[in-house]
């Protein structure tokens, strides 16, 4: 079973301006002769770490990691008091992307995303297939209003009734029939003893979600306050607005990646995005390789998802 390629440093990085005042971290690691790829962090709002150019062969890729809007080590934060998140959309990020893939002098990439990197990787993908060599996506998320429903809205609770109770107790019982709009009540609220509580309580909740069995050391780590923050701000931002998506949208347009060689992993016991996101985006796409891990959840560092992501990678490391 394959697993994490060794650490490596950067051989470069920086800082892009993408205007609206928006300026993002990337770096360069790996093969600065290779083949070019972009990883997409998920949340949004999760930003980049460390582990995840250890997804790639270094001998062979020319590893590019940036933090999208708001987060990371992007400015300006989504954690600072009174934090405009106006101009981060999804489409102001697909075209960061195009600036960023410019800026490097890069004409096509292969494009790997997880959870909302996903989202993002097909919004990318679909609007400029003919910069993609190859997608990699991993616990697939379209931001329907079905796939809302079931983790902010209730569906999830059958499963994590006690992880649930902790994620309602700052709502109000009067606006726990909107999760999703009370928090962001809550959350852009501008006093720190509202909208700190709620972030943490929103941020551990994906958290105790992500693996297949719980992991306490990550559900800390989700919980420490500016990461909670930033994140949580960013993700129901982007909830609330549905994504700026059309209904259906990904799904819909997926046709346009059938000349795009592709690898779909998703666990199968995967309480985030459930298994059937990726089952629908597979019937769109049956061109891509689709790997249902019996033993996984969400998260791309779990064994069995771990072992496809970067057989996928490799696979695709001489195209």
């Amino acid at each position: 079973m394959r697993t994490f390629y060794p650490e490596i440093e950067p051989y470069e990085q920086g800082m892009l301006d993408v205007g609206d005042g928006q300026t993002i971290y990337w770096e360069e690691s790996g093969n600065a002769a290779g083949k070019p790829v972009v990883f997409l962090h998920g949340g949004p709002g999760g930003g980049t770490n460390p582990t995840h150019r250890r997804l790639f062969d270094p001998a062979k890729y020319r590893i590019v990691l940036f933090d999208q809007r708001g987060c990371g080590k992007s400015l300006p934060h989504a954690s600072e008091p009174g934090a405009d998140l106006s101009s981060n959309t999804t489409w102001n990020l697909v075209a960061d992307m195009e600036r960023l893939r410019e800026a490097r002098g890069i004409d096509r990439w292969q494009v790997l995303g997880g959870s909302w990197g996903s989202t993002l990787a097909l919004a990318y993908a679909e609007t400029h297939p003919a910069r993609v060599t190859e997608l990699v996506l991993r616990g697939i998320f379209t931001l329907r209003r079905s796939e809302l429903d079931w983790f902010y809205e209730g569906g999830a609770s059958a499963i994590l009734p006690d992880r649930w109770e902790t994620f309602v107790e700052p709502v109000p019982e009067a606006g726990r029939r909107s999760m999703i709009r009370s928090y962001h009540d809550l959350l852009n609220d501008s006093d720190p003893a509202v909208h700190g509580p709620a972030a943490v309580a929103w941020s551990t909740w994906e958290a105790s979600a992500i693996t297949l069995l719980p992991r306490e050391e990550l559900i800390a780590a989700f919980a420490e306050p500016s990461y909670a923050l930033a994140f949580a701000r960013i993700e129901n931002h982007y909830f609330v607005n549905e994504g700026w998506f059309e209904p259906e949208q990904l799904i819909r347009d997926a046709h346009l990646l059938r000349d795009i060689p592709g690898v779909i992993v998703h666990g199968r016991y995967d309480l985030c995005t459930p298994a059937y996101i990726a089952w629908d985006l597979h019937r769109q796409w049956p061109e891509a390789e689709l790997h249902l891990i019996p033993d996984a959840g969400h998260a791309f560092d779990e064994p069995g998802i771990l072992d496809a992501l970067i057989t996928a990678t490799d696979g695709f490391a001489d195209r």
